[in-house]
């Protein structure tokens, strides 16, 4: 990425000089025909901690929620979830979402419920107005839940679109001190973002550049993730099946091992003419009765 790519995308056209938010001021270069230039120095910088940042979350195996309702970024958010296997939402954000969370995963169940009717056939049951009614409703909440029907949990950091536009995603998320990171534009508060990159968020262009960036960085996060824990399995494996290898040998060594009980010795060993028998054990109790009979079978030859 550099500043010739996000010029050539027009990131740096801010808003109309009566239209902006004073708190952006250290993000403007200039102004020019009554429209503000924002610096994009800082914008490359501000992308680079970003990305930098939603890595480091995806890295560890955690969820990013991304938020885009305008019309300039819902394909650009969906395409992006698709990439990096993250939860979006993209047509309305439903008040409550993080700060009522519990009612959200209830609004799911509700949905899944809905399905399972029509998939085992409950529909032939009901009146067609019911059916309309039943449809209608699993509809509206599929648009809206689409993206998020498969999050468990809170996310743990979320990427906006034009913080403006999600104000009320930002400030549930800010309630609950999950970090936000969002493309801020001249009429924006960066002072409500904890990442904030200075941008054009109007122009598609734009937010698809930025996009596409913080969705490589996403996605090289999670794919680190999930080899860190391939590999994990793969040593876990490994450790179990050489656990088993040593068992397995150290219980053939044992079974190759004399016993107690499986030594005999007894009195009628022959001993050839001559010559001197040597019996070695282990046992103390086995040696004495080991010299017994050598002793015995000396005297025998010797009579």
């Amino acid at each position: 990425m550099t500043v010739k790519t996000l010029l050539e995308a027009g990131v740096h056209f801010g808003h109309h000089t009566n239209r902006w938010n004073p708190k952006m001021e250290r993000y403007i270069f200039t102004a020019r025909n009554k429209v503000y230039i924002i610096d994009l120095e800082k914008t490359l910088k501000a992308l680079g901690s970003a990305c930098n940042f939603l890595r480091g979350v995806a890295e560890k195996g955690k969820t990013i929620l991304l938020v885009g309702t305008k019309r300039q970024a819902q394909q650009v958010i969906f395409e992006m979830s698709q990439k990096t296997e993250m939860p979006y939402v993209n047509q309305r954000w439903l008040g409550g979402m993080l700060t009522n969370f519990e009612t959200v995963r209830k609004s799911v169940r509700r949905l899944e419920e809905l399905e399972q009717m029509e998939t085992e056939g409950t529909y032939q049951f009901l009146t067609k107005k019911e059916v309309a009614g039943i449809r209608t409703q699993r509809e509206k909440l599929l648009k809206v839940l689409v993206g998020v029907r498969y999050m468990k949990s809170l996310p743990d950091a979320i990427f906006v679109v034009d913080p403006n536009q999600e104000e009320i995603a930002v400030h549930e998320a800010r309630i609950l001190h999950i970090p936000v990171a969002a493309i801020v534009d001249t009429n924006c508060n960066p002072d409500l973002i904890d990442y904030p990159i200075p941008g054009n968020d109007d122009a598609i262009r734009s937010v698809k550049l930025i996009c596409e960036t913080v969705g490589s960085a996403i996605e090289e996060g999670r794919n680190r993730f999930k080899q860190i824990r391939k590999d994990e399995e793969l040593a876990e494996e490994a450790a179990k099946a050489q656990a088993k290898k040593d068992a397995e040998e150290a219980e053939r060594g044992h079974a190759d091992e004399p016993k107690d009980e499986e030594i005999i010795v007894g009195e009628d060993i022959p001993v050839p003419k001559g010559k001197t028998v040597i019996i070695q054990v282990e046992d103390e109790k086995l040696k004495r009765k080991a010299k017994r009979i050598k002793g015995k079978k000396e005297t025998k030859e010797s009579v």
